[in-house]
């Protein structure tokens, strides 16, 4: 009967409960605006597809040698390397933190000690740590129901807490985090290069031109449009990607991130406290491994049942979707079991003064209900150990106390 109730097991990256898309089975992960990549590919292939057909293929005979086969191979590789780059920061994990299911313990030392109109006291949110001697805010996030660890954010886009949180790349249609920061800079880096290529390459196409026939300039730019569209593209589109790559690696020589230099504007005021110094913060970003992804998207989990929206409620307060699940693994398995109140106590020997008795009732097949009742502290001490910022995610650059 319990096999027959219970729901076939489901694909993690199914039951997501962020904004992202996933494809090849859950193997690459995306933004909700994957779309744009399509964009970005474009942007990156139609201009090298026509510098081969019009530019490069004329060179091939003005080099001895055959030399100017080299031009074509060069940028296709080059082109190549810069796509590979793309996927490795748009289709991974940018270092997404796993929600908890559960609101943290009430507790009566809160910092702000305001209380709802229900007398329970608000989930703390902010914590001090101390990072190499500079006091460090760690916020509480509401959606992932934690407290950020160091340097993290919330993506209001992929509504997902990512950590080193740089920015969300539209162009990207991903987060850019701890996980694919490196790829992220060795993009911009690439197509910086990549548009340079292009762009010293149609005037030399031009020199040739006005060496080969003895004329101006201007005739000779007259006599290869596609050089002077691809000379006009390239140096629009320098000025964005080699400025980004300028910007970042300052960021990098800096330790910082593009979130962090707007929000706080690191100055003699206001120390940066992540900062190696300049070698040591290079090192950080391109020579140390990058941490293995805290979700296997394609792990499978337990498929369960929503809930009916008036038992999606308890105390007068909603429940996230993971709470939801557990809640309703709690009442199934009060249903088959004596029906009596068992009441959790905290490590104090007192009552949770803000437990409320929770009753629910889950009709059958004979249209009969049955009452499951339970506390909503004990679901909360159950996992009270979870609250906790872990030491693997809290991972600074020196000794770091909590205060």
């Amino acid at each position: 009967m319990d096999a027959m109730m219970q729901p076939p097991p489901t694909r993690a990256y199914r039951a997501w409960q962020g904004n992202n898309v996933f494809f090849l089975g859950g193997r690459l992960i995306f933004g909700p605006d994957v779309k744009s990549i399509f964009i970005s590919l474009f942007l990156v292939i139609s201009p090298v597809a026509v510098f081969c057909a019009f530019v490069a293929r004329k060179l091939i005979h003005h080099f001895p040698h055959h030399a100017g086969w080299s031009i074509i191979a060069l940028v296709i590789l080059h082109t190549f390397f810069v796509l590979i780059t793309l996927v490795l920061t748009s289709g991974r994990d940018p270092g997404i933190v796993p929600r908890n299911a559960y609101p943290p313990p009430e507790s009566d030392d809160d910092d702000d000690g305001r209380r709802s109109h229900s007398g329970s006291t608000r989930p703390r949110r902010t914590k001090i740590v101390i990072v190499n001697g500079v006091s460090v805010k760690v916020k509480y996030c509401d959606t992932c129901q934690l407290y950020r660890p160091l340097r993290c954010s919330h993506c209001s886009v992929c509504d997902n807490c990512v950590e080193r949180f740089d920015h969300h790349c539209p162009w990207l249609g991903q987060c850019i985090g701890r996980r694919n920061y490196r790829f992220f800079y060795i993009f911009v880096l690439s197509a910086t290069l990549l548009c340079l290529y292009v762009h010293v390459f149609c005037w030399v196409y031009i020199k040739k031109i006005m060496d080969s026939e003895e004329k101006t300039i201007w005739k000779a730019m007259i006599r290869t449009p596609a050089s002077i569209a691809l000379i006009i593209y390239t140096f629009i589109w320098v000025w964005f990607v080699g400025g980004l790559t300028v910007f970042h690696t300052y960021l990098i020589s800096t330790n910082q991130s593009t979130y962090e230099n707007f929000k706080y504007r690191y100055d003699q005021q206001l120390v940066n406290p992540y900062d190696r110094g300049t070698f040591e913060n290079f090192k950080q970003v391109f020579c140390t491994s990058i941490p293995p992804s805290k979700h296997n998207f394609r792990a499978k989990v337990p498929k369960e049942l929503p809930l009916p929206e008036s038992h999606q409620r308890v105390g007068g307060q909603s429940l996230s979707p993971m709470l939801k699940k557990t809640t309703e693994n709690v009442v199934e398995e009060s249903l088959h079991q004596p029906h009596e109140n068992v009441v959790e106590h905290r490590r104090d020997g007192e009552l949770p003064n803000v437990s409320q008795n929770v009753s629910m009732t889950i009709h059958g097949e004979s249209g009969e209900g049955q009452e499951a009742s339970f506390f909503r502290q004990s679901l909360w001490e159950r996992t009270s150990r979870k609250w906790e910022i872990a030491p693997e995610v809290v991972e600074v650059g020196g000794n770091s106390t909590q205060a």
